[in-house]
C-alpha cells in the first residue's frame, strides 16, 4: 500500500514539473511569433539609410519612387554619349575579308564598335575577291552602327598582271616554301599584298570617302577611344598613322630598296623635304634598314594614296614584279612611301589606341593613360620599346620625347 502511494505521488510531481517547464518556455522565449519581414517591409524601414535613396520611401513596390532613382544604391556611372552630335568626317572603316572570315571579322567589329564607333557611327566597307554571302551581310550589318557596304574586287586587281613570268613566279614560291618563309608559297597572299598596296583605295565604294581606318579579322582594342581619330588627323595635318612598327623579313624583300632607289631617281619631284628617310635608312638612302609600320592597323588619308606621287611610286614598284618574284608586303610599301612622300609631321603614332594583332601588342605607355582609358592590356606585353620594334627610331628621327615610363617596358 505504501509503495503504491509513493509511486502515485512521483507521477504527480513529474506532471507538475512538466507543466512548469512548458509555461516558462511559452512566456520567456525570444523567437518572434509574427511572420518574417518581406522585401517591402525591409525597404520601408531601411530605405532612408541607403546612399542615394529618397528620404521618404513608399510602401508600395508596384510604383517607382517619385525621385526616379534606380534600384542600385551606388551612384550612376558616367558613360560617353552613344552618339556624338555634330559633323563627322568623311571617313569609313575598310576590311578585306572572305565569307569564311565571318566570325573573326565579327570579333574585330565588336571590338571597334564597343571601344570607339558606337559613339561616332562611321560606315564600314567590306571588300572580297568573291561575292559576300547573305549570312556574312546579315551578321555584319547587325554589328556595325554605321552603314555596312559590300564590294567585290575586280578580277584585274586580284590576279597576275600580263607582264609576270608565271614560271619564274612559281619557282620563287617553291623556293620560299622549301626555306619555310612565312606565306612564301601563297599565291593569294601575294594578291592581297599587291591589292592593299595599290588598289583598295581605288574601289568605287571608297571613292566618296576621304579617310579610312583599316581593320582586319581577329584584332583587339584594349582601351576606350573617346575622341574622333579621323578629325584628329585632319585637324593636325596628319596623313598616315600607326600603332606598331617592326623590321620586315629580309628574305621577302631582297630587291625592294633597289626598286625604291630607281623610283627616287626617276621621280625626284615626289621626294619631299623634311621627310622620314632616317626611319627607313641608316645611311641616307643607300640601303634599307627594313623598318616599317605594321599596316594591319592604319588610319590614313585616301587622297594621299590617290595622289600622283603615290600612284607613280606603286606603278614603278609593281612594274618590277617584286610582289610575285619575291614576296613584297604592303606594310613596307606603305611605310617607304610615307617615309619619302610625306613630311615627318604628317605621320602620327597613336600611343592611346591599344591594339593587338597576332603576335604583337601595343599597350599604351603610361599608367594614368591606361587607367583613364579603361584599358585591359598588360603593359608587360607592350612591343613598342623592345629590340625588334622600330618605334624608338620613329621617336628619335622626329625628335619626340618618349612617353614617361617607357624604360620600364624596354
Amino acid at each position: 500500500m505504501a509503495s503504491g502511494t509513493t509511486r502515485y505521488l512521483r507521477y504527480i510531481l513529474f506532471a507538475f514539473f512538466g507543466l512548469t517547464v512548458l509555461y516558462f518556455i511559452s512566456t520567456s522565449s525570444s523567437i518572434p511569433t509574427e511572420s518574417l519581414q518581406n522585401a517591402s517591409d525591409i525597404i520601408r524601414e531601411q530605405g532612408s539609410k541607403w546612399r542615394g535613396a529618397s528620404s521618404s520611401v513608399r510602401a508600395s513596390t508596384t510604383a517607382p519612387a517619385a525621385t526616379g532613382n534606380t534600384m542600385t544604391p551606388r551612384p550612376p556611372i558616367s558613360f560617353p554619349p552613344e552618339k556624338v552630335i555634330g559633323d563627322r568626317m568623311n571617313a569609313t572603316f575598310v576590311s578585306l575579308a572572305r565569307n569564311t572570315d565571318l566570325w573573326e571579322i565579327s570579333r574585330s567589329i565588336r571590338q571597334v564598335e564597343d571601344r570607339f564607333n558606337r559613339k561616332f557611327n562611321y560606315d564600314w566597307v567590306f571588300l572580297n575577291d568573291k561575292p559576300f554571302d547573305e549570312t556574312f551581310k546579315k551578321v555584319t550589318q547587325a554589328l556595325v552602327s554605321g552603314t555596312a557596304r559590300f564590294g567585290e574586287i575586280p578580277p584585274e586587281h586580284w590576279s597576275f598582271p600580263d607582264f609576270i613570268d608565271q614560271d619564274r613566279a612559281r619557282k620563287t614560291r617553291e623556293d620560299m616554301a622549301e626555306r619555310k618563309i612565312i606565306y612564301g608559297d601563297s599565291v593569294s597572299y601575294r594578291h592581297m599584298c599587291r591589292y592593299e598596296s595599290g588598289f583598295f583605295f581605288r574601289h568605287p565604294l571608297l571613292n566618296e570617302y576621304e579617310w579610312y581606318w583599316r581593320v582586319e579579322p581577329s584584332i583587339e582594342l584594349f582601351c576606350d577611344i573617346n575622341y574622333d581619330t579621323f578629325k584628329y588627323m585632319a585637324d593636325h595635318g596628319k596623313k598616315y598613322s600607326f600603332v606598331l612598327s617592326l623590321y620586315e623579313y629580309v628574305e621577302t624583300i631582297p630587291t625592294l630598296w633597289d626598286s625604291t632607289k630607281k623610283f627616287m631617281k626617276s621621280h625626284p619631284e615626289h621626294i619631299v623635304k623634311d621627310n622620314s628617310m632616317g626611319f627607313v635608312s641608316d645611311d641616307g638612302g643607300e640601303s634599307y634598314n627594313h623598318c616599317h609600320f605594321w599596316s594591319n592597323f592604319e588610319i590614313g588619308n585616301l587622297d594621299w594614296l590617290r595622289s600622283n606621287a603615290y600612284l607613280d611610286f606603286f606603278q614603278s614598284l609593281d612594274g618590277d614584279g617584286g610582289f610575285f618574284y619575291e614576296r613584297w608586303g604592303d606594310a613596307p610599301v606603305h611605310s617607304i612611301a610615307a617615309a619619302l612622300l610625306l613630311k615627318k609631321d604628317e605621320i602620327h603614332f597613336f600611343n592611346d589606341i591599344a591594339y593587338y594583332h597576332v603576335p604583337f601588342t601595343h599597350c599604351p605607355t603610361g599608367e594614368q593613360t591606361r587607367v583613364d582609358l579603361k584599358c585591359h592590356c598588360n603593359p608587360n606585353d607592350n612591343f613598342d620599346w623592345k629590340g625588334y620594334s622600330c618605334t624608338t627610331r620613329f621617336f628619335d628621327v622626329n625628335g619626340l620625347p618618349k612617353p614617361a615610363g617607357w624604360e620600364k617596358e624596354a
